[in-house]
């Protein structure tokens, strides 16, 4: 007898068909937050499958952020009260993260330090200057600030045909990938990559095509394979790459840029989320294919996560599609806002600023990773805000920080669905003091055990 019923008509018996039918009942609401799911055993029985496919399926949703492990307790539907956000964005920022004072050490948001962002006061006031004498632009104005535009074209790592700016770098990549990428087409992305990107696929009804890094970036081995799909879409990270902190080698993006070459019909988009302040270089494959590459420079990290604030630059006809659809929506980025992130571009006090955050960030990177060697456990350097922690178990080391006091955030969100990663946690080095690196490295050397 069947005792899962939407279970009941399914056909296709493999972990990616089981785990889309859980899915599907737990955004339908047959499944509640909090409920608890049937047995690996009893689900196994039930549809005539060996017990480790319904477990692979069983990790497929943990990494989707959509149900949690609890031990011997079992395994139950997500909860959780941010409706805006997606379950693997709940999934990896986790149930009380934000709740004031239960954090001796939060390292879970992938967030800069507040004490290291420049400061706006003399910014804000230099802007409270040039606006009141200014004329209202019309709404039909050019959506970039012709000031802004020289700046940002002198930063950037090739002379591109066009620049905009946009509320974020998650906007601009999501307008290109909406422009671009219809459903059942490929985008190819990264694994472990940035959660909202997978989101992303699935809302345009995409399907994932994972490719894998190491130490100079995205592998081309992977990479080949990947374009061999007829992908829409390729987006990477070439700087500080979230989760992993590893940065393009020139060399790497070089090879990356040849390959592309020969599939002139796929567009790449690069995030270079963090930007000023990466210690890594600043590549980008448009240097090589110019007219393939749309590249996203966000200003969060480096000047403030509230400006919402990010360039982008490209082909003209992607850039000039990325303004005409933003035209019957937001228009354009707050000119105000633009003459704020003008301001912080050009004035010396605010360059210096970033340039000492930066170097803050390695220092405090190093001094956990050291501390980390102390205690046996030898990872490398990451660059921008976060490591990439391997564990023995994932849920056994968030319970072992959490009972420390120590929230990072869980790895599984950040892995695409086709990829079977071994387990980690991110953990948000920038946050870490110089002074906390040994406390903090003994901590996360015995989670990495639990």
């Amino acid at each position: 007898m069947t005792t899962t019923p939407f279970l009941g008509s399914l056909e296709d018996r493999t972990p990616r068909a089981i785990a889309s039918a859980f899915s599907r009942a737990i955004r339908a609401g047959d499944l509640a937050p909090g409920d608890r799911l049937p047995t690996v055993r009893d689900v196994a029985a039930e549809l005539g499958v060996s017990p480790a496919t319904v477990s692979t399926a069983w990790q497929a949703l943990r990494r989707a952020g959509l149900v949690t492990a609890r031990g011997r307790a079992g395994t139950f539907v997500t909860e959780g009260d941010r409706g805006w956000l997606s379950p693997r964005v709940q999934g990896m920022v986790g149930e009380g993260a934000s709740t004031p004072g239960r954090w001796r050490h939060d390292l879970s948001r992938g967030i800069p330090d507040p004490a290291l962002l420049p400061s706006l006061g003399p910014a804000l006031r230099r802007v409270a200057t040039r606006t009141a004498s200014a004329a209202s632009p019309a709404y039909q104005d050019a959506p970039v600030l012709p000031e802004l535009r020289e700046v940002l074209a002198a930063s950037w790592p090739w002379q591109p045909e066009a620049i905009t700016v946009v509320d974020g770098a998650t906007d601009g990549i999501v307008r290109v990938a909406e422009h671009l990428v219809g459903l059942g087409d490929r985008i190819v992305l990264e694994s472990p990559g940035f959660p909202p990107f997978l989101d992303l696929a699935e809302v345009l009804g995409a399907e994932v095509v994972s490719v894998s890094s190491d130490a100079d970036g995205v592998r081309l081995d992977s990479l080949a394979r990947a374009l061999r799909t007829d992908p829409a879409l390729v987006v990477l990270q070439p700087r500080a790459q979230n989760p992993t902190g590893v940065s393009t080698s020139r060399s790497r993006a070089q090879r990356l840029a040849a390959l592309l070459r020969r599939h002139p019909q796929v567009v790449v988009v690069e995030d270079d989320h963090s930007g000023f302040i990466s210690g890594g270089p600043d590549v980008s494959l448009g240097r090589w294919l110019p007219d393939q590459v749309v590249h996203v420079r966000s200003y969060s990290k480096s000047h403030g996560p509230d400006l919402r604030v990010a360039a982008l630059g490209g082909p003209a006809a992607l850039v000039d599609a990325v303004v005409a659809r933003r035209m019957i929506g937001p228009g354009w980025t707050s000119r105000m806002t633009q003459t704020i992130l003008l301001d912080l571009l050009t004035s010396a006090r605010s360059v210096e600023e970033v340039a000492e955050a930066r170097r803050q960030y390695f220092g405090r990177s190093r001094a956990v990773v050291a501390a980390l060697a102390r205690h046996g456990l030898d990872v490398e350097v990451p660059d921008g805000l976060n490591l990439w922690l391997p564990v023995r178990d994932e849920r056994a080391a968030l319970l072992h920080l959490e009972a420390a006091g120590v929230r990072v955030a869980a790895g599984s969100p950040f892995v695409a669905p086709d990829d079977q990663q071994a387990p980690h946690v991110r953990v948000t080095l920038a946050l870490v003091r110089p002074e906390e690196a040994d406390e903090v490295a003994a901590l996360l050397a015995e989670a990495t055990r639990a």
